[in-house]
């Protein structure tokens, strides 16, 4: 079964919006594998966006997901990275498409709400600096 990992931000955490989130998700079909609340370190941070060191919105990204709680959970299912991200939607909430994640709860291009693996390559990388491998269960 395929795994992905979903970060839902700061700003949805702050707005109340986590658990209708994560509802969300699992109607799509993918099951809830591990979920944890934690604080981003600025290391775990950086080496999450690693690939983006070079760009000119790293450190605004390092910065904001380690401004607050996120609430951190690997969903598993048949081809959970494409359904996950559809049921995000677009990065920036203006151009994501009616009844997605981002364009219900999202503030901004930066502020918007959730972050979701964009390969399952990713996905096992990301998963790995959040959980431990005992703490993700299957069915």
């Amino acid at each position: 079964m395929e795994k992905t990992l979903v970060l839902i931000k700061p700003d949805g955490v702050e707005n109340g919006h986590a658990c209708a989130i994560l509802a969300r998700l699992e109607a799509t079909g993918v099951k809830l594998a591990a979920t944890r609340m934690l604080k981003i370190s600025r290391e775990t941070a950086e080496a999450h966006y690693a690939v983006h060191k070079e760009r000119p919105f790293f450190a605004s990204v390092v910065s904001y997901i380690t401004s607050g709680p996120v609430v951190a959970a690997v969903f598993q299912g048949e081809d959970a990275v494409i359904k996950v991200r559809k049921a995000m939607g677009a990065t920036d909430p203006a151009k994501a498409e009616v009844g997605t994640i981002r364009k219900d709860f999202a503030e901004s291009i930066e502020r918007n709400a959730i972050h979701g693996s964009d390969s399952p390559e990713t996905a096992q990388f990301e998963i790995g600096l959040y959980f431990k491998p005992e703490d993700i269960f299957s069915y």
